[in-house]
C-alpha cells in the first residue's frame, strides 16, 4: 500500500514536472515556416495570458482608471488589437491607417482621447476585436515564409521580423500594464 503511494505521487509529480517543461518551450506553430512560426507562438502564448488575465472583468474593473493619465484596461486590448492591424497594413501592405480607419488610429494612440472613447462596453467586446485582427494576422503571416520575414519592410529601417518582434514586445509591455491595474482595484 505505501509503494502504491509512493508510485502514485512519484507518477503525478513527473507529469506535473513533464508539463512544466514542456510549457516553457518555444515550437512553430505548424502551417508557418520556422521563424515565423516561432513568432506566431510567441504571440499566441501573450494573447493567451493577456486574455486570460481579463476575461472575468467586470464593467466597472475593464474602464477602471488607476490616474488621470492611465488608459483602461478595455481601451488597452483595443489599442493592442490596433498595434496589431498597423503592423498587418504596414508590413503586408506597405501603408498605415486611412482616413476611413480613424477609430484603429485613434486607438493606436490612446492618451485622452482613448480615455474619453474607449469605456462603457465590456472586456468582451475589445476581445472580439483583437481575436478578429489576430486571425487575420495568423491567415497573412501564413501566405510567407521565412525569406519574407528577413526581408526589409519597404521604405524603412526594419524588417518584417523586426516589425512583429515589437508587436510582441509592445503586448508584454501592456500585459505587464494590465497586470498592475488588475492589483490595484
Amino acid at each position: 500500500m505505501k509503494h502504491i503511494k509512493y508510485s502514485t505521487i512519484f507518477l503525478f509529480l513527473t507529469l506535473l514536472c513533464n508539463f512544466s517543461l514542456n510549457a516553457q518551450k518555444i515550437k512553430s506553430s505548424k502551417g508557418y515556416d520556422t521563424q515565423i512560426g516561432n513568432v506566431v507562438s510567441m504571440l499566441e502564448d501573450l494573447k493567451g495570458r493577456i486574455t486570460r488575465s481579463v476575461a472575468n472583468l467586470s464593467q466597472e474593473e475593464t474602464d477602471f482608471l488607476l490616474d488621470e493619465n492611465a488608459n483602461r484596461i478595455g481601451a488597452m486590448i483595443y489599442h493592442l488589437a490596433a498595434t496589431e492591424k498597423y503592423y498587418q497594413l504596414y508590413t503586408f501592405e506597405n501603408r498605415g491607417f486611412d482616413a476611413s480607419e480613424s477609430e484603429w488610429a485613434k486607438a493606436l494612440s490612446l492618451g485622452e482621447n482613448g480615455r474619453k472613447a474607449f469605456q462603457n462596453k465590456p472586456i468582451q467586446y475589445y476581445l472580439d476585436i483583437w481575436d478578429t485582427v489576430r486571425k487575420e494576422t495568423l491567415r497573412l503571416l501564413k501566405t510567407k515564409n521565412d525569406a519574407w520575414f528577413v526581408a526589409d519592410v519597404a521604405n524603412s529601417n526594419m524588417n518584417n521580423h523586426w516589425a512583429w518582434y515589437h508587436v510582441m514586445e509592445h503586448q508584454a509591455n501592456h500585459m505587464g500594464q494590465i497586470r498592475l491595474i488588475i492589483k490595484r482595484f
